[in-house]
């Protein structure tokens, strides 16, 4: 069939055929072929030609033309049937509510629907029965019905009242069309038309997420481990279908692909009202805190949640959520993250989850923030949890201890035990003993949830690169915080100012070395107003703060200006050191003769 082919039209370079489906598959068609091609529609390629019946019988590309490079008769013939075939569909839908300008634009997008009509009037035309399909008016009449009319007697014939060309305009498959308005043949089309309208505004009209959905979902997925009702269960049998289509589920991110996915799974969508069911339901939940641009992501993470009754399924399962006192706005906060908080078997092991927590005396205010903060920790089971809080056990962290933690890292509930001890045992490789390490957890757990590739080695990296090596453990033991500092936004910037003032690097290695903090604070508002004020009011040189690094840790309206101007007032010369390090009583003993010193109020 190729060769055959190939004798009519030079095959270009760039295809590719399938033996399987006798189909060639071309990208930048046209760019190859010697002579012009008339595209119809004028907005659409079609990239598929279909060899099993001869080119004849495909759409939309003809390609005969005469000798002086316009079409031939015959494809002047298909333009003018096609152009007749799309103005019966348009008739059909006018005659079913569909304002005429409506109508062009459907018959226009719907091509795959227009190209059936056409090949079935082919088919009875090569059998002669058209006859049979005269209206009894015009059985009398000797003039043979138009291709027009024929086309408009077809499209009565398939009954599907106009919605399946209007499915297919809005971005479905003529199979899904076809099929999804089997479902929707109680709608009436201007009906079916305001609710997609509708639909497509609200929840589809934002651009692309960039993955951000797909990513929730494969999140969820990942840490799901408890027994699942029905809802779930059909959201996980969604997921399913369009992980197996290209790209994944990170299509649930494109407006254009998510809607026809949706509506292909979830048709009865559109049987719902739209004046007492979608409406009421998008105002609830802005109501609650969802802005209506993230609605989307609600609805194609939890389909379910567009058929739930909001007096008989929604507010109560919201109370519900009171015990961890979650307002409106915190449950529209936990539902963008978790949409599947509102399912059945999530509110059942939310209970779970709280006895556990309470037999582990972890307080209760501790456990409600994890939640609000990391609500997909409801979706994991209470045995899972124990394995990780069993680590933390191990490590000296328990009870309140506990609590701390999750409610500053909820995460780390999620990480799989192995994950963790590898973050144990690189601490314990550094030196920190058991005891360390779990003072590291209680004071800063986000470490316990990085990757030690990419995150702890490149800031031991870092570390060691401006001079710090020799000290190294002494300095994360006191400040552990710079494992999860990042080095291009934080370090380094903060590191570069100090440079900038007149420091060198060995400089500031020797100040981070005796105080670690030092890189932890930022430019605009602590180093940048102490040293000026150190350097412009108190006039001292820079290097001051070398021997004293601490400065920066003072407040400088409660501390350091109070002290600085008692000195200057009594005419004292001291170092930082001096004037800080003293604690009020020290302070006043030394450099005002009295027992007390009264801090003067911060200068509004």
């Amino acid at each position: 069939m190729l060769t055959m082919f190939s004798k009519f039209l030079p095959v270009p370079g760039n295809f590719a055929f399938s033996a399987s489906n006798n189909r060639l598959l071309f990208t930048n068609f046209t760019s190859n072929l010697p002579f012009p091609v008339k595209l119809s529609p004028p907005h659409k390629l079609s990239t598929q030609i279909d060899l099993s019946h001869g080119l004849s019988e495909t759409y939309p590309l003809r390609a005969s033309t005469l000798g002086n490079g316009e079409p031939s008769s015959e494809d002047q013939s298909f333009i003018v049937e096609e152009e007749e075939a799309r103005e019966a569909v348009s008739e059909i839908l006018q005659e079913f509510g569909v304002s005429k300008e409506n109508s062009i634009e459907i018959a226009k997008n719907s091509p795959r629907y227009v190209k059936m009509l056409i090949d079935s009037v082919r088919d009875l035309d090569e059998l002669s029965l058209w006859s049979s399909w005269t209206s009894e008016s015009e059985r009398g009449l000797e003039s043979p019905l138009s291709f027009q009319r024929k086309v408009y007697y077809m499209a009565k014939e398939k009954g599907d009242n106009g919605k399946v060309p209007f499915l297919e305009s809005v971005g479905l498959s003529l199979s899904s069309a076809m099929n999804v308005a089997r479902y929707l043949s109680s709608e009436t089309l201007p009906g079916l038309i305001d609710k997609v309208k509708y639909v497509k505004e609200t929840f589809f009209s934002d651009s692309d997420d960039e993955g951000i959905a797909g990513k929730n979902a494969r999140r969820m997925m990942m840490h799901l481990s408890i027994p699942i009702d029905d809802d779930i269960q059909q959201t996980l049998s969604f997921f399913e279908k369009i992980k197996a289509r290209r790209g994944g589920l990170d299509m649930l991110g494109s407006k254009d692909a998510s809607f026809r996915y949706f509506v292909e799974s979830f048709p009865r969508l559109l049987l719902l009202s739209l004046e007492t069911r979608m409406k009421p339901m998008v105002d609830f939940l802005e109501d609650i805190g969802v802005p209506r641009g993230c609605m989307r992501n609600v609805l194609l993470i939890f389909p379910p949640i567009v058929f739930y009754d909001i007096e008989k399924d929604i507010k109560p399962r919201i109370l519900a959520f009171e015990k961890i006192g979650a307002v409106d706005k915190d449950f529209g906060r936990m539902l963008l993250k978790y949409p599947w908080v509102i399912s059945t078997s999530i509110q059942e092991n939310y209970e779970e989850i709280l006895s556990f927590f309470s037999l582990e005396k972890v307080p209760k205010v501790s456990v409600d923030c994890a939640i609000k903060s990391w609500p997909h920790l409801l979706g994991c089971s209470t045995s899972k949890l124990k394995l990780m809080v069993e680590q933390f056990g191990e490590l000296g962290v328990q009870n309140k201890k506990l609590g701390q933690v999750i409610a500053t890292s909820p995460q780390l509930l999620l990480r799989k035990p192995q994950e963790f001890l590898k973050v144990v045992s690189f601490l314990e490789d550094l030196g920190f003993d058991r005891e360390t390490v779990g003072r590291i957890l209680g004071r800063c757990p986000e470490i316990f949830a990085t990757s030690i590739e990419k995150t702890l080695k490149k800031k031991l990296e870092f570390l060691t690169s401006i001079g710090v090596s020799k000290d190294l453990p002494r300095v994360i033991r006191k400040y552990p915080e710079l494992f999860v500092s990042d080095i291009d936004r934080t370090l380094l910037p903060r590191m570069k100012y100090l440079m900038k003032t007149g420091l060198s690097k060995r400089d500031v290695a020797f100040m981070v070395r005796r105080f670690s903090p030092l890189l932890g604070y930022g430019i605009d508002d602590v180093l940048r107003p102490k040293l000026e004020f150190l350097v412009n009011t108190m006039e001292k040189p820079v290097r001051d703060v070398v021997d004293y690094p601490r400065y920066f840790s003072y407040s400088l309206e409660k501390k350091i200006k109070p002290r600085f101007w008692v000195l200057k007032g009594r005419n004292v010369e001291c170092s930082l050191k001096e004037m800080l390090g003293k604690n009020d009583e020290e302070f006043a003993a030394e450099f005002m003769g009295v027992g007390r010193m009264l801090v003067p109020p911060p200068s509004s």
